[in-house]
């Protein structure tokens, strides 16, 4: 299987969140994860940052953000020119979408944890 490097923005240390089993999740299959979120923290050995930083070779990015809090990560989404963009439940964003096929990025709207448990990731 190959490792796919990705960036969960929307991250969050509650354990409740989808964002917190991603991320474990993603980990126990063996990707490499950097994280974003409102606060910064930490999930296990992942730092959860609130800056947007230019991390290299990044994949996919996994959303967690409601399209209305995504906005301000148009431009910063797009300058990483990850492979795909997976917008998970509650996630969709028509604009988004559009603008990153433009770029050439693929988009999915699916559930990452799913993706994974199904070998579709």
């Amino acid at each position: 299987m190959e490792k796919k490097q990705t960036l969960v923005i929307g991250a969050s240390e509650n354990p409740g969140r989808y964002s917190n089993l991603a991320i474990q999740k993603l980990l126990a299959y063996g990707h490499p994860v950097v994280a974003i979120g409102a606060r910064a923290g930490k999930i296990g050995t992942i730092e959860i940052g609130i800056s947007k930083i230019n991390f290299p070779g990044i994949d996919t990015v996994t959303l967690y953000l409601n399209p209305a809090r995504q906005q301000e990560y148009y431009d910063y989404i797009l300058s990483l020119h990850p492979r795909r963009i997976i917008f998970n439940p509650g996630t969709e964003n028509e604009a988004l979408e559009t603008l990153a096929n433009a770029a050439g990025i693929e988009t999915l709207e699916a559930c990452t944890l799913v993706m994974l448990g199904t070998g579709q990731y």
